[in-house]
């Protein structure tokens, strides 16, 4: 008797072949977060290791439930979360300049984050339902557009740039995936170079302006607006190959690196471990993304695939932002690097895309003969 006939069916049919290369990414993310922390579980590493877990297990449960449960809460999770974001702008907790969290007593929830997977959600129910002669028609791009304006321009009053991006990101990949022709998205690109200045002196913050500055020029202002920057510029280089060792990261243990235990995770992590760490963060992404990808290409129909899809661009636009952020190839725009950085919101969303692709994976895989 074969020892696999032990295992429970919603074990074994789990995707494991990307769960455990994920589960070491989040441990060399615990193990970084313990040591910002000065060799201490807390207030980091413990709860990193703990969300991932809860987390986990969220989105094992969302692997298993039906397609048509998808498909029909769609429109009503993207009401209640436009709603939420309603909540936050007349009675949202302030913090570091944004008014962007909910206190809800027993957890404070940033509902601009469930958003990133909620316009993936509601557009590919949204292009399912619309006729495929009318997708490069008005029908599939104005209602779509709607749907994705709305929320971003509630996440943009917070302030929030780099989550109002995001859900424009997401909701750009569904509409060119769904067959919208390509000379409106090259059209949009040329309008957005030529309205760019207009945007940058007349729609910007003074601090969303000096990130842009600063990203253009980080040396001009070593020591203010480009401190950030230079520091994991830094931190990187000096890791070398093999990093400086488990423990002995100078730059985040001398509080030189800022925010060394969110958005420059990567820098305290290249500090220490090296370049070899930082291939193995991009070699479990590489993984992950791959898979992503791998299940949208083997659905049958166009609602999973382009639920799977969009849910695989979410987690990419996480990680492609913030590596390009920590090496000075992007602006500083506050995305925290998925499963390494500390935060619950950015954890609940890239479970939240991880568990969608699951369930779409679980949906048309071939069930395993045991025996």
């Amino acid at each position: 008797m074969r020892s696999r006939q032990f295992v429970p069916e919603a074990i074994g049919r789990q995707p494991w072949q990307v769960l455990i290369p994920l589960l070491g990414l989040v441990s060399l993310g615990a193990a970084v977060l313990y040591s910002a922390a000065g060799g201490h579980l807390q207030p980091y590493a413990a709860s990193h290791v703990y969300r991932f877990l809860v987390f986990l297990v969220m989105a094992i449960v969302m692997s298993r439930i039906p397609r048509e449960w998808y498909r029909e809460l769609a429109y009503p999770a993207y009401g209640a979360i436009c709603v939420l974001l309603v909540l936050v702008e007349l009675i949202g907790g302030m913090g570091g300049g944004s008014q962007r969290w909910l206190n809800l007593g027993f957890m404070t929830l940033q509902p601009s984050e469930l958003m990133k997977p909620g316009i993936i959600l509601v557009l590919a129910r949204f292009y399912e339902t619309l006729p495929a002669p009318m997708t490069a028609s008005w029908r599939g791009l104005v209602p779509a557009g709607l749907l994705i304006a709305l929320p971003a321009g509630l996440v943009i009053l917070q302030p929030d740039l780099g989550t109002a991006l995001a859900i424009c990101f997401g909701g750009a990949v569904i509409m060119f995936l769904a067959g919208l022709p390509l000379i409106w998205f090259l059209g949009a690109g040329a309008a957005g170079v030529v309205l760019a200045p207009v945007a940058f002196f007349a729609f910007l913050h003074d601090y969303q302006r000096k990130r842009v500055l600063t990203f253009l020029d980080p040396e001009n202002d070593p020591l203010g607006t480009g401190y950030h920057i230079t520091q994991s510029k830094i931190a990187i280089g000096s890791g070398g190959l093999f990093g400086k060792g488990f423990g002995n990261g100078s730059q985040s243990h001398l509080d030189y690196l800022p925010e060394a235990h969110t958005d420059f995770v990567f820098a305290t992590m290249a500090e220490e471990w090296g370049m070899m760490g930082g291939l193995f963060v991009l070699f479990v992404f590489a993984l992950v993304l791959s898979w992503g990808l791998r299940v949208a290409l083997r659905t049958p129909d166009r609602f999973s695939s382009l639920l799977a899809a969009g849910m695989t661009a979410t987690i990419f636009f996480y990680v492609a932002i913030n590596l390009m952020m920590v090496m000075g190839l992007a602006p500083v725009v506050g995305i925290p690097l998925p499963f390494m950085s500390h935060g619950g919101s950015s954890m609940m969303t890239n479970m939240i895309c991880l568990g969608a692709i699951m369930a779409v994976n679980r949906w048309y895989q071939a069930p395993k003969r045991l025996g």
